[in-house]
């Protein structure tokens, strides 16, 4: 689960972090009064969305030369002026896409006095098991050139969790930063708060981008991104309160009600599996015969009918899906269930796009007897390979 930037910013002065002041506002008028809040003269307007590259980011609606997501302001009139630019268009980022993101809210907050940026983040390393920490001196909107062109820049060290946060491993960070004096200090302070709370919070990734040296010679965090592990959010309520599912798909949110996972890709068949490995073979697969998946989706080890059908269902809610494969193991899962709830969907939505159907396992013989006689035109599939050659054929006979 992703937050806003003031979101996180909120976290993290709640763990004794150093952020500038600033509010969320949801309208035009609250981001004026949000600016009065301010000592000024210099405030930021930053929109809000589950994205990054927001100051490099343009919006749709007003032409190619107008600022971006991320706007200075010197004056109440001129946060007036951008929150009014901001508010309900769409702002497209290289992590948006071409689609972008509509702006729904708005952070309004303290202009800094910038002598130096920096890059400081957290994430699982999940090669390792353990929390790495991603270090450089080349902070701001170019980092992600500086992973490209000079990877010598970024500093990664982890951090074996059974032993937590060591001395050394704030000093290897004010070294990375390439600090001396008071702000060595700082910053081995900082990383140890930052450690601190992406533990706590359960996180995934916590990133500072730009952490600031400001010109009395203060480390702030100027901004800051946070995701959490989705399987601990039962342990923090207040967290899971901060969701905004405005930026979430809705195909993805209606999936999280029946404990589906559900991502939307760019392709056109859609897949219904189960198990995370297989269903991944099965989006190979489909490439290798020349056509894309239009979904990861795991229905899981022990889908019931209703489940089923309530994945059939979000996979034909996308307009893009021009065939279906249902590519079933039955282990724990059993492959009459899955016929059941295949032949409930397709009927209740009145079907109309080609659907292979390749089932194996438990009560494999009954699911294959269910879809025989269920009066639908599904196309059985000995094994996955024929049912990724079938379900491409058929896409293809169908748009000729």
């Amino acid at each position: 689960m992703n937050i806003h930037e003031y979101q996180a910013k909120e976290l993290l002065a709640k763990a004794g972090i150093a952020v500038p002041a600033g509010y969320p506002a949801l309208s035009v008028a609250e981001a004026v009064e949000a600016a009065k809040k301010l000592p000024g003269p210099l405030y930021v307007v930053k929109a809000q969305i589950h994205a990054g590259g927001r100051g490099k980011g343009k919006f749709k609606e007003l032409g190619p030369d107008a600022k971006g997501g991320v706007r200075l302001a010197k004056s109440l009139e001129e946060v007036e002026a951008h929150a009014r630019e901001m508010l309900g268009n769409t702002l497209v980022t290289v992590q948006t896409g071409e689609a972008g993101k509509q702006v729904n809210r708005l952070y309004i907050t303290d202009g800094v006095d910038i002598a130096r940026e920096y890059y400081l983040s957290l994430l699982v390393d999940r090669a390792s098991g353990r929390v790495a920490f991603v270090v450089s001196t080349e902070g701001g909107m170019d980092i992600e050139a500086v992973a490209h062109e000079t990877p010598e820049k970024i500093t990664t060290f982890t951090i074996d969790p059974a032993q937590g946060f060591m001395p050394h491993h704030g000093r290897a960070v004010a070294y990375a930063l390439k600090l001396k004096g008071d702000l060595n200090k700082q910053a081995q302070s900082l990383a140890r708060q930052l450690y601190e709370a992406f533990i706590a919070n359960d996180c995934s990734m916590l990133e500072i981008n730009p952490l600031v040296e400001t010109a009395d010679g203060k480390l702030t965090v100027l901004d800051a991104k946070m995701s959490f592990d989705s399987n601990a959010l039962y342990r923090h309520p207040e967290i899971e309160a901060l969701r905004d599912e405005t930026e979430e798909d809705p195909a993805e949110i209606e999936a999280s009600k029946y404990d589906l996972a559900y991502i939307k890709l760019d392709g056109n068949i859609g897949c219904m599996v189960n198990g995370a490995g297989l269903a991944m073979a099965t989006m190979d697969i489909i490439k290798l015969n020349g056509a894309f998946p239009a979904n990861f989706l795991d229905v899981g080890g022990g889908a019931t009918t209703e489940k089923v059908t309530a994945a059939f269902k979000i996979i034909l809610k996308d307009p893009a899906v021009e065939g279906i494969l249902v590519n079933i193991f039955g282990g724990i899962m059993k492959c009459d269930v899955i016929a059941n709830g295949i032949v409930q969907a397709a009927k209740e939505v009145n079907l109309q796009v080609p659907l292979v159907v390749r089932l194996e396992g438990t009560n494999v013989e009954q699911g294959k007897a269910i879809l025989a006689n269920s009066g639908l035109a599904i196309v059985p599939a000995d094994n996955l390979g024929d049912a990724a050659q079938k379900i491409v054929a058929e896409v293809r006979k169908k748009a000729a």
